[in-house]
Parts: structure tokens; sequence; C-alpha cells
């Protein structure tokens, strides 16, 4: 039997399928630990360590788009909503989303999928010129030679929270994609410890986040997309099967799941955006993931990150295969 080694990161509708309860036909599953999950995007996309990678949509398509061995099947593990996603600073002054042109905004890399997210809603939203704003970053992008000339590099090693406390930058991204770390932007990174709120302190640019996300979801059909899983496209080569196979086992591994756990309430993150959305706040297939892998690819292609030609035909930018919505 083959063994797959498989990184994922934290989520409990996966477990199943890393404990062993669901299988593989003709592979033995063999988890690998990375913490934070981030810390194996670079080494998956640079040097294929793994068999099986939980990945960043956007680093996917821009691995394929450099020919990088890679290949994916529609699971999403993870989804989020991004209009509370942006912190001002305290003295900022902004108020309204065009209040942010001609400010410099942190976030941990150009390419980061919450950055790609929020420019997006950003300018098709609100109308706000993405262009005549710095976008300060600390780290890399996994894939090299993409970013325009508005991004500029902190180099004194401070945190993104560091700067925006200190009003040194004017907004910045939250969580992993900005403030939500205390240290540097690598594996095994400490999260930021929490402070208590202050009126003196970052005040968010959508107060009514929650209510503005799902008025975007119900008018747009967009619900982001945060992670999906990639293979090296070797295996797939070799086992053509492969593909509608591992999909078939990450969708009964969340209904395995489901069944002991109804209700999400395992995380209660997705168990709110379900209520949200109305339905799986975690959908599988290219079917029910249309409009957001659609506005995933025009987004990244409108910040530069996809060439202009990259194909928009959704099943060709995965393996083929079987893939029912689970």
């Amino acid at each position: 039997m083959d063994k797959l080694t498989v990184v994922l990161g934290d989520y409990p509708h996966a477990q199943p399928l890393l404990d062993g309860d669901v299988t593989v036909d003709g592979y033995l599953v063999e988890p690998v630990e990375v913490t934070p999950v981030i810390g194996a995007y670079r080494r998956m996309i640079r040097d294929l360590e793994f068999d099986v990678c939980e990945l960043a949509p956007v680093s996917y398509l821009m691995a394929r788009q450099e020919g990088i061995p890679l290949t994916a099947v529609p699971v999403f593990l993870n989804r989020r909503f991004h209009h509370g996603d942006v912190q001002c600073a305290a003295d900022s002054g902004i108020r309204v989303p065009r209040d942010l042109e001609g400010r410099r905004v942190g976030v941990r890399a150009y390419s980061v999928s919450t950055g790609v997210w929020v420019r997006g809603v950003l300018r098709e939203e609100y109308g706000v010129d993405i262009d005549k704003i710095t976008w300060v970053v600390d780290d890399d992008d996994h894939i090299e030679g993409r970013v325009p000339a508005n991004v500029e590099r902190v180099t004194d090693g401070r945190s993104l929270g560091e700067l925006l406390r200190a009003g040194e930058i004017d907004a910045a991204l939250t969580g992993n994609a900005g403030t939500g770390r205390a240290g540097a932007p690598r594996a095994g990174w400490t999260a930021a410890p929490e402070t208590p709120a202050a009126d003196e302190g970052p005040y968010p640019l959508f107060p009514e986040a929650g209510t503005l996300a799902v008025d975007h979801y119900l008018r747009t059909g967009v619900y982001p997309l945060h992670s999906l899983i990639a293979l090296r496209s070797e295996l797939v080569e070799r086992d053509p099967e492969l593909a509608t196979t591992l999909y078939a086992a990450f969708a009964e591994s969340k209904r395995r799941h489901l069944a002991a756990r109804p209700g999400w309430e395992a995380t209660p993150r997705l168990a709110r955006q379900g209520q949200q959305i109305g339905g799986d706040p975690v959908p599988y297939g290219i079917g029910a993931n249309r409009s957001s892998l659609d506005a995933m690819v025009r987004f990244a292609k409108d910040q530069g990150l996809l060439d202009p030609g990259f194909p928009t035909d959704l099943p060709s930018l995965f393996a083929a295969g079987d893939y029912p919505d689970a």
C-alpha cells in the first residue's frame, strides 16, 4: 500500500481522515503536523515536500501559472468573510473605505488570501483605487516576482501590530494575514496576546462587518475560499483515480464528523458562518463554489497576481475527477 504524507490545518471535519477512520483506497495516510499550517505552504510550493497539502488558493493558482507540478481537488476546508479584517490606527482619521487611498496598509504578504479578498471587495464594492494604497508587508510571497510597485517591505523586524499601534501604518489586516501574531511570520510563530479593547486603540473600518458580509454574500454568492487541497501532479499521473478517491474521502470525513457532532459546534466560527449563509459553511465541489472561484480568479488577475490570459475554465484548474457537491 502506497503512503500519502498529508498536511492540513486543525479542522475537526478533516480529523476522521487523519485518524484513519476514513481511508483513501489503496493508500495509507500519514499525517504531518506543521503549525501553523501556513508554514507548510512554501515548503510544498517550492520543494514539493509533501504528497498532499492544504494550500492557499491564490498561491496554488500562481504556482500552476509558473508550471510548478501541483494539481488540486476542490475541497475547501476553510472559509471566512473579510469585512471585519481591516483595522485602522487610532489617529488615522479613516472613516470610509476610500479614505484608505494614499495611506499605508499592512498585510503579511501581497498575495496572502485575505489581502486578495479584501482588495477585491474594496475595489468592486466601494470604488477604492487599491493602486493608490501603499501595501506594507513583512513576509515573502510564496511565488515571488509579482508584487506591484506600491508594495513596501518592513525592514526593522517589528510586527504589523506594533506598527499599527504606533500609528506608523494607517491600517492593517488582522489575524495571520497581519496583526494576529507576535513573532516573525514563519513556522512556529506565536499569536499576538489579546489586549483589552480601548477607546484609543485600533478600530474596525466596518463596525457592522457581519451585516455587510452577509449582504455581500446574498447579492453576489461570493463566499471567500481560504484553502484547497493540492497534491503533487505525478501522483495523479501515476494513478488517475486518486483525485476522485481523495475527494470522496474528504467528503466522507466531513459527513462522519457532522454525524457525531451536528451543528458544527466543534468549530463555532464555522457554525456562525453556516447560520449567516443558511447552509453548509464549507461546501466542497466546483459547482457549489463557482461564484467564489470566479471571483478569486478575477481578483487575482486584477491585482496582477495572475496573467490576463490565465484560464477561467474552472474544471481545468483541478485534477480530472468526479466531484459531486458535498
